[in-house]
């Protein structure tokens, strides 16, 4: 890839944003031109140029942000799809068949634990539930039939902390790969690929995108030949990210090291603010040194991330009203944009985990924490809890 010679020696916020950006050679123009286009002229039967037939299969403005994504994770080649869960369904119809076998966390993000549970388990694929925070629970987790062991750190919402290099190491033992959804803590702060990891994933509509107007995944790997498979699995399936998508992803990565930064320094306020609040009974944020991740993430993250969840004295009801009463943190799902948001886990984005080892406590309340005013925030938040 074009950028492989040079990026070794490029820091993370050049490669940010020159990374897979070359000018364009007909106009000059520094930002990769949007190519919505779904088919090429072709040079004679057969004859194409710089590869491309039809957008399904490439497409300049998403090779662009592939170029990128696979810089920024130090991979050989990364893969952008229409969502975080397309990514996800392509690793798994890549890497698993029936008959086999996947150790997921005990508090993953629920659209991950649906399509293990609801989707994947119908073509017999089985799975089992561990803390991966715990090196000895994974290693009792695996079978004679595990392929994967999956990994969130930190984790959604509960904010875990996984030592990604201790678990490539029983990973490696056991002949399985590690997959690491790197999604919160992003590129910037961590690099599970270095850390021993065989794939990365992201919900690219989160940090890498970063302002809520795209939806996203990728799958980045350093490994030539999985990278392949990977590659025509997610042709033959066809979940790619459109020119456009792609274009507003690579816009937003541009700025993720300064807004990854301020995210941090918000985050980290608002946690030590939380862990004084008489109606606050627990912060789940590991920049924080009670969190028994915390010198795990403090060996592997640049920073802690804009992520934080907590608990409330007085219950689920109380936890949904201090929900209802913010007014610059916004009551919606997903996360990892400018502007910071709160929700309740347990009815909202983790629904689906209701009644099962992932169940979320009713008590909980996750923040996003955006880049406004540490001050507004603080404010904001006070209020709310009362």
């Amino acid at each position: 890839m074009s950028h492989q010679h040079s990026s070794e020696q490029r820091h993370f916020e050049t490669l940010a944003i020159h990374a897979g950006n070359t000018a364009d050679p007909l106009t000059g123009a520094v930002v990769p031109p949007i190519y919505q286009v779904s088919t090429y002229k072709q040079d004679g039967v057969g004859g194409l140029r710089g590869g491309y037939e039809y957008s399904r299969s490439a497409n300049p403005t998403r090779t662009a942000l592939e170029e990128n994504l696979a810089a920024l994770e130090g991979g050989r080649r990364g893969l952008a799809f229409a969502s975080g869960l397309a990514a996800e369904d392509c690793l798994l119809r890549t890497l698993l068949v029936p008959g086999d076998h996947v150790v997921i966390p005990n508090d993953a993000y629920g659209g991950t634990f649906r399509l293990f549970a609801k989707v994947v388990s119908r073509w017999g694929v089985e799975f089992s539930v561990a803390d991966t925070s715990d090196p000895a629970a994974v290693r009792a987790a695996l079978t004679p039939r595990t392929k994967l062991i999956w990994v969130e750190t930190p984790s959604n919402p509960l904010l875990g902390i996984t030592d990604i290099a201790a678990l490539s190491g029983i990973a490696r033992s056991a002949g399985v790969r590690l997959v690491v959804d790197n999604t919160f803590a992003s590129p910037y702060l961590q690099q599970p690929l270095a850390l021993g990891a065989d794939v990365v994933v992201h919900s690219t509509t989160k940090y890498m995108g970063g302002h809520s107007d795209v939806v996203g995944g990728a799958l980045i790997t350093g490994d030539a030949e999985l990278a392949e498979e990977l590659a025509y699995h997610q042709n033959a399936m066809g979940a790619v990210a459109g020119p456009f998508d792609a274009w507003l992803v690579l816009r937003g990565i541009k700025t993720l090291a300064v807004r990854m930064d301020r995210h941090s320094e918000n985050a980290t306020r608002l946690a030590e603010m939380l862990t004084r609040h008489p109606r606050v009974s627990q912060v789940l944020y590991p920049g924080l040194p009670e969190h028994p991740g915390h010198e795990v993430a403090a060996k592997q993250m640049k920073a802690f991330g804009g992520m934080i969840s907590f608990r409330v004295t007085d219950g689920e009801e109380a936890a949904v009203a201090v929900c209802d009463r913010t007014e610059i943190f916004t009551l919606g799902e997903s996360l990892g944009g400018v502007e910071s948001l709160i929700e309740h886990p347990g009815r909202m984005t983790h629904a689906s985990a209701a009644g099962s080892p992932l169940e979320v406590p009713g008590d909980l309340v996750r923040l996003s924490v955006g880049i406004e005013s540490g001050d507004d925030l603080m404010a904001d938040l006070q209020q709310a809890l009362g």
